[in-house]
């Protein structure tokens, strides 16, 4: 099981990942990109999915916290010393993190 620091490390990183994904300009250039996409055929399921899951904080927040957590647990060798079980909770508090984070995010006021 990984420990509170480590929890709070990759709650950061999934906030950090989830921000990049969702808000910020480096990646203005894909989103519109996917947007045209999903324009030219609006009815695909598919397409409406992956528009929901770039745009969506918590959505892709859900996705990044597991593959970032994934990612580390394969890195340091420790995937095999816990049940998946245990994975999967660690997934859920990984994403309760970076959640949390990116409703704090939301609610500070905005400055210009």
């Amino acid at each position: 099981m990984i420990t509170l620091l480590v929890l709070a490390v990759l709650a950061v990183a999934a906030y950090r990942a989830t921000q990049l994904v969702v808000h910020d300009t480096l990646l203005d250039l894909v989103r519109d990109r996917v947007h045209a996409w999903h324009a030219a055929r609006p009815a695909s399921a598919l397409r409406t999915g992956v528009i929901t899951l770039i745009s969506c904080t918590y959505c892709a927040g859900w996705w990044l916290s597991g593959a970032i957590l994934a990612t580390y647990l394969f890195a340091t060798g420790s995937w095999d010393t816990a049940p998946a079980l245990v994975h999967g909770i660690e997934w859920f508090a990984v994403a309760g993190g970076q959640a949390l984070l990116n409703r704090h995010d939301d609610n500070r006021p905005v400055t210009a």
